[in-house]
């Protein structure tokens, strides 16, 4: 969990790998996933690498896997022959099926063709005899072609015959009521059955060729009946030895897949782990005795010894003379970021690496995002009973994070929300607690501990003021008056707003002041962080180089307002609230210094207000100091130690790590990053103040849009009477909980989450964060995809 606050602490490590052990140390590293490994091979080839013919055989099996859905044993070289069996095995019971459907399909072609054309013969042989060729030869010529076409060619076919063969042919066809399916290519189509007499041998090769083609099935027509009737009976016979034949090939084909089925996720598992072993071999260099395959990794420390122990566990399993062994290295080279999270951190840690992976060792900002985020949400979406919803609906996806039905959905929207499930848990609590102090639930109130309010001492005063009281729909309540007002609500706000007509005028003033405040406090909270950085990486120059400087800034104008917002709800009451100043026409002559042309807040201003003068300028002040501090600093430390040979420079202002080199320094470059942070800064300190009032705009908005959808939607519902109202009820309220839903929860918690988005990347983490360095990519099988996590097999 301490890796959380800040990353942890990396080193580069060579490994040194016997070549007969080297295989089983990367298996065994890959199941860990401690380490990630560097190329020390960058200038070779693809292509030439020294494991390129294995990999090549690792995608061969992917490629048989692909086909069989198959796959696992133990060695590279078994699985291969093992997968090689199969697939021959498989390959010849599948063309032998394939063989036998098609000779089944043109059995029974044949078998309807010799039935459909019974009476094709008789029919030609009469009109031969009333339309007889010209020449008196060809009458005793007559000649037969029978066959089958497919349905939709049958009128194309036919005017093709008559063109090319106009008086020399008779065609007869009836279509078949059984529909064939076509092996090849699994296609369902309707056949026609065909029988064509001519006369003459070159009528009949013009015949055979537009047979040809149309991809006609054509098949011997006997002369007689009784050949007919034989052909019928044999063909009827043969087509039953092959739906046998057929059937028992489908089931030994079955028994087949099912055995090769049970092992199909772990093989295709082991196929893939072996490729990726492979491609980290092909990482390695070997030594000058190329018996010995060295790596270089980027480690935790804190696993150095669980990395020693591994290679010393695979080393004696696999028999190596020379056990493997890991030696840690210098590098001035920058870490990559690892930061250890948990499914509840996880979210919020993907929230901060969307902006950026922190650079190496700088505070981490998920820790605090943790409570923020969600704060700041519940800020703008303060509600009551959407937090509930919120918050239940959270819950039900924690309690059931381990169905695999909501784990691995193929919904990529649903995927988002359980991804997210704690976030939305932390929203949604966070927004109950928000609600209760806005004391809004679906934009009502809730009275749970009676109003300080109370118009009975109203009626103490003359008759005057109680007919005022009985006959007026409005009434303005005087806490100046005696019992009129008994204190502060015990929680939130007091239930009584709810129906007063200046309503949106007090919230308006109150969310404004609390974004304000928010804003403020949690911009310093990052510059603070910002000062801890600058301690862990021993840059205590920058303490009060840049920490105070920007402390100063904006504590002393931006403070200062906060100050007054607060001092001015404790120092001025109901009696005297008419006589209060306005906090920014003061804050406005602050920065003009002109304090006398309104009523002072405090006593101690007097004059020109030199108190405010001096925060002022002492703010003015801070800002020199921010730009030319640390170049000037940094210049005059170089001239002083250069003579030594020795000097730390960092690469960028932002940057956590000092690299050991010599560098050359440069001014010009180090004032202007300078320059552009202070500019950042100041600017920065003014546009993101003004932007938390966005917590302000959106949960007035929320509010407001919440009672709209109250009023006109569900009120309409519960003012009809009668029993039918109580009917008319029902589709209102299933109106009102879509809406609610789809307008107040998706659509505003969407909106409302981007906004607290924005405020923690740019207002609050460009403060400390610079959001610059390479995430932590360890080689882990447990990261490898397989393919099959949809196809309802056990992971």
């Amino acid at each position: 969990m301490g890796s959380l606050f800040r990353g942890e602490e990396m080193c580069l490590a060579q490994l040194f790998l016997q070549s007969g052990s080297a295989y089983d140390c990367i298996s065994e590293l890959g199941e860990l996933g401690l380490v990630e490994f560097r190329d020390l091979n960058p200038t070779v080839n693809s292509f030439q690498r020294k494991f390129v013919t294995e990999i090549k055989r690792c995608e061969e099996m992917e490629r048989i896997l692909g086909r069989l859905k198959c796959g696992f044993v133990f060695f590279p070289m078994v699985l291969q022959e093992q997968l090689q069996r199969l697939e021959s095995e498989l390959s010849e019971v599948t063309r032998n099926k394939e063989k036998l459907q098609k000779n089944l399909l043109e059995l029974t072609e044949y078998t309807h063709m010799l039935q459909i054309t019974r009476n094709f013969v008789q029919h030609s042989k009469i009109m031969m005899s009333l339309c007889p060729p010209k020449h008196s030869l060809l009458s005793s010529f007559c000649r037969f072609i029978s066959g089958l076409i497919q349905q939709v060619k049958i009128e194309a076919f036919e005017r093709m015959l008559w063109r090319v063969c106009k008086g020399y042919t008779i065609l007869s066809y009836a279509e078949i009521n059984e529909c064939l399916q076509n092996p090849d290519t699994g296609e369902v189509t309707r056949s026609v059955v065909f029988l064509i007499s001519y006369w003459g041998d070159q009528i009949g090769q013009k015949v055979k060729k537009i047979c040809d083609c149309y991809h006609c099935h054509l098949y011997p027509y006997p002369s007689s009946n009784e050949e007919r009737t034989d052909v019928v009976n044999g063909l009827r016979s043969r087509i039953q030895d092959l739906h046998t034949v057929l059937h028992r090939t489908e089931d030994y084909l079955r028994q087949v897949l099912n055995k090769a089925s049970e092992s199909v996720y772990t093989w295709v598992i082991q196929v893939k782990k072996m490729k990726a072993i492979y491609h980290i071999l092909n990482l390695c260099s070997f030594d000058v005795t190329n018996k010995c395959l060295i790596a270089e990794v980027w480690c935790p420390v804190n696993d150095l010894s669980v990395l020693r122990k591994a290679l010393e566990d695979c080393s004696r399993k696999s028999g190596a003379t020379v056990p493997s062994f890991v030696n840690r290295i210098p590098s001035s080279d920058i870490p990559p970021t690892l930061i250890r999270t948990n499914k509840f951190t996880s979210g919020f840690q993907n929230i901060v690496d969307a902006y950026g992976v922190g650079s190496y060792r700088e505070v981490n900002p998920a820790p605090y995002t943790i409570i923020t985020f969600p704060f700041l949400f519940a800020v703008m979406f303060g509600d009551l009973g959407h937090g509930l919803i919120m918050s239940l609906f959270a819950l039900w996806m924690v309690i059931y994070e381990n169905d695999r039905k909501l784990k691995r959905s193929r919904n990529e929207f649903w995927n988002t929300f359980y991804d997210g499930r704690y976030i939305i848990l932390m929203m949604g609590l966070f927004s109950i607690y928000t609600g209760l102090i806005y004391n809004d639930c679906f934009s009502k109130s809730l009275n749970i501990f009676g109003s300080s309010w109370s118009v009975r001492a109203m009626f103490a005063q003359d008759k005057w003021t109680k007919e005022m009281v009985n006959t007026n729909a409005f009434l303005t309540l005087d806490p100046n008056v005696t019992g009129v007002f008994n204190g502060p609500y015990p929680f939130g706000i007091d239930p009584i707003w709810n129906m007063a007509s200046n309503r949106l005028t007090f919230l308006n003033s109150y969310k404004m002041k609390m974004s304000v405040i928010l804003g403020i406090i949690h911009m310093t909270f990052g510059v603070v962080l910002g000062g801890i950085n600058h301690i862990h990486f021993r840059k205590k120059f920058n303490l009060f180089l840049m920490l105070i400087p920007e402390l100063l800034f904006l504590l002393f104008l931006f403070g200062y307002l906060v100050f007054m917002v607060v001092f001015k709800w404790l120092a001025f009451s109901a009696a005297n609230s008419q006589a209060a100043p306005s906090i920014l026409i003061h804050f406005i002559n602050m920065f003009l210094m002109q304090g006398d042309t309104i009523p002072h807040l405090y006593s101690g201003q007097v004059g020109i207000c030199w108190q405010q003068v001096f925060l002022l300028v002492i703010a003015l002040l801070a800002v020199p100091v921010l730009l030319l501090g640390k170049p000037v600093y940094l210049y005059w430390l170089h001239k002083g130690q250069n003579r030594f040979g020795v000097y730390r420079v960092s690469v960028c202002i932002y940057s956590s790590l000092y690299l050991s080199s010599l560098l050359q320094f440069d001014f010009a470059d180090i004032f202007l990053h300078q320059s552009i942070h202070t500019i950042e800064y100041c600017l920065g300190c003014v546009s993101n103040t003004a932007s938390y009032l966005r917590l302000w705009a959106l949960s007035l908005a929320h509010a407001q849009l919440s009672e709209v959808l109250w009023a006109m939607v569900m009120r309409v519902g519960l003012r009809v009477g009668s029993r039918v109202g109580i009917l008319f009820l029902v589709p209102v309220f299933g109106l009102f909980a879509v809406l609610t839903v789809s307008i107040l929860l998706v659509m505003e918690g969407l909106s409302a989450f981007l906004h607290a988005l924005r405020l923690h990347w740019v207002e609050f983490q460009n403060k400390f964060y610079s959001g610059a360095g390479t995430k932590f990519s360890p080689f882990a099988f447990s990261l490898i995809h397989t393919g099959f996590e949809n196809d309802g097999l056990p992971l």
